[in-house]
């Protein structure tokens, strides 16, 4: 296991927002990040504390192949999101979509941030304290103590095994990494032909090195399903009440 390296003095930090989803689940004739969300598209929701968080430099945005002018147009332009630098097409899978991220950085900053492009409840200061804690560990991720028992199961419905609950987190984004960890990860990740990563730190764990947990949000919700939708736009609401 490779050890964090502490005192890590970055060089600037970019957010990575993957949004290449097609929102199937949510069965709504339009990709979930381009829903409605408190009278905005929910991906400009997601951006604006990025865009707003002083230790965030740049945004590199990561969109369906079709939507890239239009997210340019609409989104970027539209909402004067000035810290995104590109807006470039996904691939296939999640995994595809943020190595297109990673390398549209170009190395030119340390710390790489990654965030899913449907979480829009998230704000400045949380985003800046996960970035904070990545200049002490090498690897952060954020996650939530598992509250009901875990199990494992077949697909024909047959309990596996039972896990621990107290041993058990449940992963959001952010996650931060150094730049050159990613990179390498995803990379390997790629000429290997290692299965579909739904979660970027199981690549950097595949190299050693430790990734240290810090407590996410509870209102930090992913936006998958059409009662996800109606969740964050209950929760936007109680946090911006109308006047």
């Amino acid at each position: 296991m490779v050890k964090d390296k502490n005192a890590y003095n970055s060089a600037g930090t970019v957010a990575v927002i993957t949004a290449a989803g097609s929102g199937t689940r949510m069965a709504a004739g339009q990709a979930k990040q381009f829903l409605d969300l408190d009278g905005r598209p929910l991906l400009a929701a997601t951006l604006e504390p990025f865009q707003k968080c002083r230790a965030v430099d740049a945004i590199i945005l990561v969109v369906p192949s079709g939507d890239v002018d239009y997210c340019r147009k609409e989104i970027v332009t539209a909402f004067e999101f000035d810290k995104v630098k590109k807006v470039v097409p996904g691939g296939e899978r999640r995994q595809d979509s943020v190595r297109s991220g990673i390398e549209a950085t170009n190395g030119e900053y340390d710390l790489v941030l990654i965030h899913d492009g449907v979480r829009p409840l998230i704000d400045e200061a949380f985003i800046e304290s996960v970035v904070k804690k990545s200049k002490i560990h090498r690897a952060v991720i954020t996650a939530l103590p598992a509250k009901e028992t875990v199990k494992e199961v077949t697909a024909l419905g047959e309990v596996v095994k039972t896990y621990d609950r107290n041993r058990v987190w449940l992963v959001q984004t952010p996650q931060v990494f150094r730049y050159k960890d990613i990179a390498a990860a995803h990379q390997k990740a790629l000429i290997e032909g290692w299965e579909e990563a739904t979660d970027d730190s199981l690549l950097v764990e595949k190299l050693g090195i430790l990734v240290n947990v810090m407590k996410g949000s509870e209102k930090n919700i992913k936006v998958t399903t059409p009662d996800d939708l109606e969740l964050a736009r209950f929760l936007i609401n109680i946090e911006t009440p109308k006047a």
